[in-house]
């Protein structure tokens, strides 16, 4: 029999998913407690200053010394007795898992670890109000102390006819009428109605990316009142927000006094429709309005993108399929690539923020698809110039032969105080005429806006021209018209009839 002594057993480091625990009583010990390490490390959320401190180096000694493992997270234990030699060796030659096809693994406790708490509190102390403001975790949503809730608020806009309303802590709450900011009658905000309107709003897991982003973007609906799209966001003050209110019932182009040009628009069968202007100009109203149009009069497919869904459609006459970015896809150019192999007659696309956007639109325009889009400027010469100033030179030569084939017009509107209260839009509108197509394969793009004023009877009109006809209605005054206008020097002389 050989008496050397016997090698002390290297015992492994616990496997990286699980660690098994045995109990005090080894004689009843017939099933394995399994503690996620990510558990761990996600209650414990404190960041470690030298590897030997972290939660998984403390939890791997205490292991290997057979201590409780993280008492102040998991709560106290009794601590399990030190496996013997004999007990180790038998351990090397059994499956380390034994029990977990037949032995259910328990539930982890979900305790908040007091030093979780302390370390919270000493940064909301340490650090600037404008990053560590974050709401409340997830929870049951509360009554404001106030009694003021978002579903008030709304309804409250909804009943003033106010289109936005703006909220932030440290402020009352302020709203938009018709074009001007109005302070509102309730209290200032403070940190904690901000979280109730949020947990009013939002559920757990928009909160969570609200605090891990510190921006959010999303909409939601108020039956009977209004669509309300959300903007929510962190500023000098604390977290801030602006809704605005979405009619529920889409206006008809006549509603909306527009132009019969816009009808004819809706009748092409092919080509690129882009409708432009400043936030808040009411491109989405006017999109909604000639989407509604074909739906109601055309059997044809419509597919929407848009970030965040706005006015939401029924299909009538056509088919109607409205995705959100963000919610049923990642991006724009990916929904619009998967659009071209859903077999669409129609394309809306919210907003043509890139290039490779740009590059589908143009593609779906050329190969048999209507295509709307939006851009942020406020004029057609503006807009091509947009377009081909994302291309470098040497690719603008390609850019304006596509642009001068696949356009159809440009709609840039704005919107201006009536006199009666209330607001009406004046657009700028543009066909892609031979002239006009002229133009843009030759690069006088600037030529087309002397073009523009010429050519009325294409439908054809300069926003000049809108206002004076809202000045001749009536409908405004000469100050508005000057204010409104692009050009106010040609304005002027258009009123006194020198022009």
């Amino acid at each position: 029999m050989n008496n050397e002594p016997r090698a002390p057993l290297s015992v492994p480091p616990p496997p990286p998913i699980s660690s098994a625990f045995p109990q005090q009583n080894r004689a009843e010990n017939t099933e394995l407690v399994f503690f996620p390490e990510e558990a761990v490390d996600e209650v414990l959320s404190v960041p470690h200053s030298a590897p030997e401190e972290s939660p998984t180096s403390l939890k791997t000694e205490a292991l290997q010394a057979g201590a409780d493992p993280s008492p102040s997270v998991f709560g106290p234990q009794t601590a399990p007795i030190p496996p013997s030699v004999d007990e180790l060796s038998a351990i090397g030659t059994q499956p380390l898992m034994p029990s977990l096809g037949t032995q259910p693994v328990p539930q982890l406790p979900t305790l908040v670890p007091p030093a979780d708490q302390q370390l919270t509190q000493q940064i909301s102390e340490t650090t600037p109000i404008s990053t560590t403001r974050t709401l409340a975790p997830p929870r049951a949503p509360r009554q404001p102390k106030n009694g003021v809730t978002i579903e008030k608020l709304v309804l409250e806009a909804f009943n003033s006819g106010f289109s936005d309303i703006h909220l932030g802590v440290g402020e009352r709450p302020r709203f938009r009428d018709r074009g001007q900011m109005v302070v509102g009658k309730h209290p200032i905000t403070d940190l904690e109605t901000f979280d109730c309107w949020l947990e009013e709003i939002l559920d757990p897991q928009q909160i969570q990316r609200f605090r891990e982003t510190l921006e959010f973007d999303g909409a939601t609906q108020y039956e009977g009142v209004a669509r309300v799209r959300i903007n929510i966001f962190i500023s000098l003050h604390g977290p801030a927000m602006v809704m605005r209110l979405i009619p529920l019932r889409i206006l008809t182009l006549e509603e909306l006094n527009l132009p019969l040009v816009f009808q004819d628009l809706c009748h092409y069968h092919k080509g690129l429709i882009l409708v432009t202007g400043p936030t808040g100009s009411g491109k989405s109203t006017t999109l909604a309005a000639m989407v509604d149009h074909i739906n109601g009069n055309m059997p044809k497919h419509i597919i929407s993108i848009e970030d965040p869904i706005e006015f939401v459609h029924k299909s009538r006459k056509s088919l109607i399929r409205q995705r959100e970015v963000g919610i049923h896809t990642h991006k724009f150019d990916n929904a619009l690539k998967a659009s071209l192999r859903e077999d669409p007659d129609v394309i809306l696309i919210g907003e043509m923020r890139d290039r490779e956007t740009v590059n589908t639109a143009l593609k779906a325009a050329q190969t048999g698809h209507l295509v709307f889009g939006t851009l942020h400027t406020n004029s057609a010469v503006k807009t091509i110039e947009r377009i081909l100033n994302l291309y470098n030179p040497e690719e603008q030569g390609p850019m304006r032969m596509q642009v001068a084939e696949s356009l159809v017009g440009v709609i840039s509107q704005s919107l201006v105080r009536t006199t009666d209260g209330k607001r009406a839009a004046i657009h700028e509108i543009m066909i892609n005429t031979d002239a006009v197509k002229d133009y843009i394969l030759r690069g006088d793009v600037e030529e087309i806006e002397a073009l523009i004023p010429e050519c009325t009877y294409d439908g054809m009109v300069t926003m000049n021209q809108c206002l004076y006809r809202l000045y001749e209605e009536g409908r405004i005054d000469e100050e508005t018209a000057l204010e409104a206008s692009p050009k106010p020097n040609e304005m002027a002389q258009i009123l006194r009839g020198r022009i």
